[in-house]
């Protein structure tokens, strides 16, 4: 299957590394022309370079933005005012006991993790519906579904992002515009690294740590291994495509199995 998404614009919301990076890195690889997005525009112009290093055809924009915020999406939406796929990968994680977690910071997950992806979906939802065409992702977790005990507040904006997508996709029911959530297992990124490490410690080996850490946390992992973020990225190219029409309101699955039931 040869998916080209040439003559696509597309916006990925924090992509300036990790899963972000490698979705976008993914789109431009099919022809699609790449927002990419960052906090940091140092940061940002060096995810652009990197895209280009690997893709040397492709078309790739950076925007530096803070899309928690409403000024950060209208910054974004001044730069593009109209897109044909939209990503919402912005995420924050962390552990800490749920009893701990005080009223700001349960605002700050929701702010970055469920209401920027609304910003944005309000955004360009309309636009793509008057065009007959549109793709919306929502970067999602299997902590959407198995709530982790060490991220309580992680896993309940992930929830919320499902039940998001599901009330877009109707609201676009008919247009051609699909909304569809993709639900990433663990994943090996920097970050990720990092919170292996926080939960095994730092004195074994990486590969050692890495088993340990899904023999413990993430025991039901069919695969026995973290994902790699270019394996999120192919999702999502073809969810962009025109191969992916007839899916939509779902919560489509690359957790490695890690989800312990039928559906979703």
């Amino acid at each position: 299957m040869h998916i080209d998404l040439s003559g696509r614009r597309a916006i990925v919301s924090g992509s300036s590394q990790g899963i972000g990076l490698a979705i976008a890195t993914e789109l431009a690889r099919s022809g699609a022309a790449v927002i990419v997005n960052g906090r940091d525009r140092a940061k940002t112009e060096a995810a652009c370079a990197t895209i280009a290093d690997e893709v040397p055809d492709a078309v790739v924009t950076a925007v530096a933005a803070d899309l928690a915020s409403a000024a950060g999406a209208e910054i974004l939406h001044e730069a593009a005012d109209e897109v044909d796929i939209l990503v919402n990968n912005l995420g924050i994680f962390g552990a800490k006991p749920v009893l701990e977690i005080d009223d700001d910071e349960w605002r700050r997950y929701f702010e970055v993790n469920v209401l920027s992806a609304v910003r944005l979906i309000r955004m360009y939802l309309p636009g793509m519906m008057a065009r007959g065409f549109g793709r919306v992702m929502n970067i999602a977790s299997d902590s959407a579904v198995v709530t982790p005990l060490e991220m309580v507040h992680y896993g309940t904006t992930k929830t919320a992002l499902l039940a998001v997508t599901r009330g877009y996709a109707k609201a676009a029911a008919g247009t051609g515009v699909t909304v569809n959530s993709v639900m990433a297992g663990p994943t090996h990124t920097p970050g990720v690294e990092d919170f292996v490490r926080e939960l095994v410690g730092d004195e074994l080996p990486w590969a050692d740590a890495q088993r340990e850490f899904m023999r413990e946390h993430r025991p039901y992992s069919l695969i026995q291994r973290l994902i790699e973020p270019t394996e999120i990225g192919n999702m999502v190219v073809y969810l962009s495509s025109e191969f992916a029409s007839a899916t939509t309101g779902g919560a489509v699955r690359v957790d490695g199995g890690y989800i312990d039931s039928i559906l979703p």
